[in-house]
């Protein structure tokens, strides 16, 4: 993903965050949560086991959909989102199905499965060396979170995602992030 590409989906998601909170009808029909982080990318020793690219910040974006499928321990909703590398090494977008329980001490946890589409390399001949191998262009996600509500509004969390094609390609390397987070709930 090119720096202006890259400009835009960020504008284009401030400018989402402003209508939304902007217009908490909405917001609150459309919204359960909006997310923002800060990630360090292709983390090693973690899933995918060692780095090759860039040891750089990520930004991570994301909402979270208000309508749920309600369980017994939580709620499962769709959630769409994007990393971005600020060093131009691999970026992705994605939309998962998310559950997350919710304690009543304001601790939640979350788990999530979905697909990602990156900007980073498959492998091969005329591959990169100095960029993770994914395999294919659509990718596996699987986002972790445990967090704090801090109030009925705001919480802080710890997130991990990775991505990877489970071994249905010749290559699969992995990318690994973690971090933080601030999300706002409607």
């Amino acid at each position: 993903m090119n720096f202006s590409v890259r400009a835009t989906a960020i504008l284009g998601f401030a400018a989402f965050l402003t209508v939304g909170t902007a217009n908490a009808a909405l917001a609150d029909d459309l919204l359960y949560a909006l997310k923002i982080g800060v990630l360090a990318h292709d983390v090693p020793d973690l899933w995918s086991g060692f780095q090759i690219e860039h040891s750089a910040a990520d930004i991570n974006l994301e909402a979270q959909f208000a309508a749920a499928w309600a369980m017994p321990w939580g709620a499962i909703r769709p959630v769409i989102g994007g990393t971005i590398n600020t060093r131009g090494d691999t970026s992705h977008a994605y939309i998962d199905a998310r559950w997350q329980g919710d304690l009543p001490s304001g601790v939640f946890f979350g788990l999530g499965l979905g697909a990602a589409v990156h900007d980073g390399e498959i492998g091969g001949l005329g591959a990169d060396p100095d960029k993770k191998w994914l395999g294919s262009r659509v990718l596996f996600h699987i986002p972790i979170e445990i967090g704090y509500h801090l109030d009925a509004h705001n919480d802080l969390s710890v997130y991990f995602e990775h991505t990877s094609n489970a071994y249905t390609q010749k290559y699969n390397e992995g990318l690994d992030r973690i971090g933080v987070r601030y999300g706002y709930r409607f």
